[in-house]
């Protein structure tokens, strides 16, 4: 018989065999991309992965770094068959809205490509115009050197890049482009700079500097979150606090959220900022609530009630 089945001899009927067949456990096969990428990666670098599947959204930020995963997952199987390796500079455009997950996924994308091995530290520096530019000729340059300095290893974050280029031709906001400019071409992939904005302003800011586009190969835009992507945030947000929020409360904050969405006046919505300041808010009014309550339980001092969120 097959190694598949095992014979037994029935000890009531001498003449009968028993087949008794032993079925492997089923696998689930991974499909999703996530999932490949997962089942592929050493147990460190599935960890960081994991925290990036926890945050909600984000779509096409977690597509790119997975791009960049399975570049590095071919090239060691071309190095073995002794083809060349495809070599790329992973400088970044992070484009979108104030609270659309930036800083985060860009903090992420630091340990991420520390355990694939690109970059040997993984820390972040972040900066911005006032870090940057100095007071007199000279003292832009190296106070942009030194920033480049200790990024090596890890990523330089600026936020709000292109106010760089607001100050015109004469303004040292230019001296600091150009020695980052500079940087990025000699040092290649020993740090990785991520410059990040609003949508049309970082287009702009690319626009005036011929050389800058070439250099960050990698635009990524963070699309602002819709409403159920939002109350998912909120509730991870209280939870992580220790609070919960009740289902009339939940109602009020979806009618506030869909309200700030559809505000014809209201210019480049604030999304997950917009969350944690409500929640923030209804936590500082709970407790003032709490004050009139002699002994309050501990379900009284986890939920955030209806009468929490203000108008």
């Amino acid at each position: 018989m097959s190694s598949a089945a095992d014979v037994n001899e029935s000890s009531n009927s001498p003449n009968r065999i028993q087949v008794v067949f032993n079925r492997p456990p089923s696998v689930k096969q991974p499909h999703t991309l996530a999932e490949i990428v997962r089942a592929t990666a050493n147990a460190n670098l599935a960890t960081v992965f994991d925290e990036l599947e926890g945050l909600i959204g984000l779509h096409e930020a977690k597509k790119t770094i997975y791009e960049i995963y399975a570049l590095m997952k071919m090239n060691q199987e071309r190095e073995k068959h002794g083809l060349k390796m495809e070599k790329q500079v992973f400088h970044m455009v992070f484009k979108g809205n104030p609270g659309t997950g930036k800083t985060t996924v860009a903090r992420l994308f630091g340990k991420i490509l520390r355990e694939m091995g690109i970059l040997s530290k993984g820390h972040m520096i972040e900066v911005e115009r006032a870090d940057l530019v100095g007071e007199f000729i000279g003292h832009t340059a190296q106070k942009t050197r030194d920033l480049v300095k200790k990024a090596l290893g890890g990523i330089l974050f600026i936020d709000e890049a292109y106010s760089l280029a607001r100050g015109g031709e004469k303004d040292f906001g230019k001296e600091a482009i150009d020695c980052l400019t500079k940087s990025l071409e000699d040092l290649g992939n020993e740090f990785v700079c991520i410059i990040a904005g609003y949508n049309d302003e970082m287009d702009s800011f690319l626009d005036l500097n011929p050389g800058m586009p070439s250099r960050f190969p990698v635009h990524i835009t963070f699309t602002d979150y819709d409403v159920d992507e939002l109350l998912e945030i909120a509730n991870i947000m209280a939870k992580n606090k220790e609070y919960e929020l009740s289902k009339e409360a939940i109602e009020k904050l979806r009618r506030r959220l869909v309200a700030a969405l559809h505000d014809p006046f209201r210019e480049n919505f604030s999304n997950a900022r917009f969350v944690r300041n409500s929640i923030e808010k209804a936590i500082r009014v709970q407790a003032v609530r709490m004050l009139r309550i002699t002994e309050p339980t501990r379900d009284d001092l986890v939920t955030l009630k209806y009468e929490d969120f203000a108008l």
